[in-house]
């Protein structure tokens, strides 16, 4: 049976309403963790994590930060730099398109995102997840419907993934003209369809996607 959840319950901002509560019950260091690129055809996936103080004044620093999705390019460049100042640890991992071919998009999402924690210096006591699990880590862990839009360390790390992440395809843009990775960031956009439809699939491409598959040539 699917969950659902009441976009009515939705707070205006991703808050620490969720974290306060943990905090309240003894639990420190929370980890926020959050993905980039899922969906993509192209590139790696990338997932962020991030702790923040256990302070509930850090929600007046980091007022208006929000699902990555809902910033701006520069909005989210400069929210990221706030980020990585103030949090108590912060980590970025990705897995690559070629991992994603052999594992699948949810065990390679899954991979990142404990990338991401593996250089942490301090122990995780729990995770909060935008709707995603990590089985292959005992630590208890909450994952939430809509968990960028209700945590505030949940939307730091969204920032922090999708930063990453569209500097990296920006940059493989140059090493792989004609695709315009920089404009659409691997997505499956009528300008990237038509690359692809012209080009054919280049090395970065997901293979085992069906959009790629099916220009397979």
């Amino acid at each position: 049976m699917s969950r659902r959840f009441d976009p009515s319950l939705l707070p205006e901002a991703p808050d620490l309403s969720i974290e306060e509560g943990l905090w309240e019950a003894g639990i420190e260091n929370i980890a926020g963790v959050d993905e980039a690129g899922r969906g993509a055809l192209a590139g790696p996936v990338v997932a962020a994590a991030v702790v923040l103080p256990s302070s509930i004044s850090i929600q007046v620093t980091l007022d208006g930060v929000r699902d990555s999705k809902q910033l701006s390019s520069q909005q989210r460049d400069e929210w990221a730099e706030v980020i990585r100042h103030v949090a108590r640890a912060w980590g970025v991992g990705f897995a690559s398109h070629i991992e994603i071919d052999q594992l699948g998009i949810v065990p390679a999402t899954c991979l990142a995102a404990q990338r991401a924690m593996d250089d942490f210096n301090l122990p995780i006591n729990h995770i909060l997840l935008d709707y995603l699990f990590l089985p292959e880590l005992r630590i208890p862990q909450t994952n939430l419907i809509k968990g960028d839009q209700r945590s505030l360390s949940i939307a730091a790390a969204s920032i922090l993934a999708k930063t990453a992440r569209d500097k990296q395809l920006i940059e493989l843009d140059s090493e792989f003209s004609g695709y315009h990775f920089a404009a659409h960031k691997g997505y499956a956009t009528p300008q990237h369809l038509a690359a692809l439809d012209s080009l054919g699939p280049c090395p970065i491409h997901r293979r085992s996607f069906a959009p790629v598959k099916e220009r397979i040539k």
